[in-house]
C-alpha cells in the first residue's frame, strides 16, 4: 500500500471543505438585507479564518512531507487577514476594500503559482489550484475597479420606497458572488472522479479479462 493510498484525507475532502465554507459565506451575504462594512467584514473574517484552519490542517492531513508550502502560506495568510477583519471598532468601509484586495491578489497569485507548478508534475488537483487562483486575482481587480465613497440614490415605484446604491454594497456583493462559484466549482471538483481512478479502470478490467 502506497503512501497516498494510506492516508485517510485527500484533496477532494480538502476542495469540498473549502466548498462548504464558501457556500456559507456566499448564502450569508445573500440573504442579508445589510450589506455594510461591518456585516461584509463579519462574513470574510469567518470564511477565512475557517478556510485558513482547513489549508492547515491539510498540511499534515492530506499533503505529504515536501508539498505542503502552497496550503500552509494560503493558511498563514488567510487567518492573519480574517483575524484583522474580525475587530468590529475596525470595521470600515475602507478596512474591507484593502483587506479583501489585499487577501485576493496574495492568495490568488500563491495558488495560481502552485497550480502551474503542480500541473508540471502531474499533481491531479492542479488544475482546479489555476482556475480558483484566476478566479480569486479577478476578484481583487474587481474590487480595485470599485469607489468606496461611491453613491447612487434610486427609487422604486413598486416598492415605494428610495434605496441607495453604495461602493460597499457592490463590494460585499462582489464578494458573494466569488463565493457562490467558488463553493459550486470546489463542490464539483470534490465529488468528480479523481484522474487516477480513471487511469486505473482500465487497467483492472484487463486483468479481470486475464483471468477468466
Amino acid at each position: 500500500m502506497t503512501a497516498t493510498a494510506a492516508r485517510t484525507f485527500e484533496v477532494r475532502h480538502l476542495q469540498l471543505a473549502r466548498a462548504l465554507f464558501a457556500a456559507l459565506a456566499a448564502i450569508m451575504i445573500t440573504f442579508s438585507g445589510d450589506h455594510s462594512a461591518p456585516v461584509g467584514l463579519s462574513v470574510f473574517s469567518g470564511f477565512a479564518i475557517a478556510t485558513g484552519l482547513v489549508f492547515l490542517l491539510s498540511c499534515w492531513l492530506v499533503y505529504p512531507a515536501g508539498s505542503r508550502s502552497v496550503p500552509m502560506i494560503l493558511g498563514i495568510v488567510t487567518i492573519g487577514v480574517g483575524m484583522a477583519g474580525g475587530l468590529p471598532p475596525l470595521r470600515t468601509d475602507t478596512l474591507y476594500f484593502v483587506l479583501v484586495i489585499a487577501w485576493a491578489f496574495v492568495t490568488g497569485v500563491v495558488e495560481l503559482i502552485g497550480g502551474i507548478r503542480g500541473r508540471r508534475t502531474g499533481d491531479p488537483a492542479a488544475r482546479d489550484g489555476v482556475l480558483i487562483g484566476i478566479l480569486t486575482i479577478v476578484l481583487g481587480i474587481g474590487l480595485l475597479l470599485v469607489n468606496p465613497a461611491y453613491s447612487l440614490e434610486y427609487f422604486i415605484a413598486e416598492a415605494g420606497r428610495a434605496f441607495t446604491l453604495t461602493g460597499i454594497t457592490i463590494g460585499v456583493g462582489l464578494f458573494g458572488g466569488y463565493c457562490a462559484i467558488v463553493a459550486v466549482f470546489l463542490g464539483i471538483a470534490g465529488f468528480s472522479p479523481r484522474r487516477e481512478a480513471l487511469t486505473e479502470a482500465p487497467g483492472a478490467n484487463t486483468s479481470a479479462g486475464e483471468t477468466v
